[in-house]
């Protein structure tokens, strides 16, 4: 849902996240209008740039996220036709806009996920995981490439993604680059 500030995407399933203020730049008139606007706990927002610059902005009952260092990436998009590693399965499905990979095991277990949402020509990848028992298999380099073949056919030429040190690395190999720090508030008060 557009906002004056960015955006604002309800989450539904996760009370520890119930909604999310995205704000494509940082400035300090937009961080208060939309911390101003918040009166639910566990309300995220989301912006381009270091924590530092942003803390002085925040009113009371907003912290910043600490835990691990966030990055905004994001790279230009070609098809590539991606087969599912040998013993898996694959799945996608498109529901409100969003396409859905998931990777299941031989057990039809999920081994992998991930999606992806296209907005004119970019396309934001999100919830990419591999599950602990599955990694370093190239299940995780096979939803990202499925993803951006999904994202080309339906008209992206670019993507962008907010990544953890961690998955920093494997979207560097699919070269992906980091274009921000990605700073994280929630609202608790």
């Amino acid at each position: 849902m557009r906002k004056p500030w960015g955006y604002y995407i309800e989450v539904a399933g996760n009370p520890l996240e119930v909604g999310r203020h995205v704000l494509p730049v940082a400035d300090e008139s937009l961080v208060r209008s939309a911390t101003a606007a918040v009166s639910t706990p566990w309300t995220w927002m989301k912006m381009p740039a270091e924590p530092e610059d942003i803390e002085p902005w925040l009113p009371p009952g907003w912290v910043l996220v600490q835990d691990e260092s966030t990055h905004v990436m994001a790279t230009d998009f070609a098809a590539t036709n991606p087969v599912v590693p040998e013993g898996y399965t694959a799945v996608a499905e498109s529901r409100e806009s969003v396409v859905h990979v998931r990777v299941l095991d031989g057990a039809g277990e999920l081994a992998a996920k991930g999606q992806v949402a296209v907005v004119g020509e970019a396309a934001v990848v999100d919830q990419v995981m591999t599950e602990e028992a599955h990694q370093r298999r190239g299940l995780g380099q096979f939803v990202m490439r499925t993803l951006a073949d999904r994202a080309v056919g339906e008209g992206a030429g670019f993507g962008v993604l907010a990544a953890t040190d961690a998955g920093r690395a494997l979207y560097e190999t699919l070269g992906w680059k980091k274009a921000s720090t990605l700073t994280e508030c929630i609202y608790r008060p």
